[in-house]
């Protein structure tokens, strides 16, 4: 797994749990399956940029916030 991978993730989950939500939440307002937001979190996917968009504007944070 690429480090990258798993630093991303972490903050997504950071943003998410900040939020109160569930992967499930997450994954019903960026339109994507909750299996897939886990294995983001986990850092065992690579996120295409439209995803991270869709998660991003779900969170309601700059993409640049999830990746920096």
């Amino acid at each position: 797994m690429a480090e990258i991978n798993k630093r991303v993730g972490y903050t997504i989950k950071r943003f998410r749990k900040n939020r109160g939500w569930t992967q499930e939440q997450l994954a019903f307002e960026a339109d994507l399956h909750r299996a897939y937001i886990g294995q983001i979190e986990r850092g065992e996917k690579n996120l295409g940029l439209q995803n991270l968009q869709k998660i991003a504007v779900a969170l309601n944070v700059s993409m640049y916030k999830l990746v920096k």
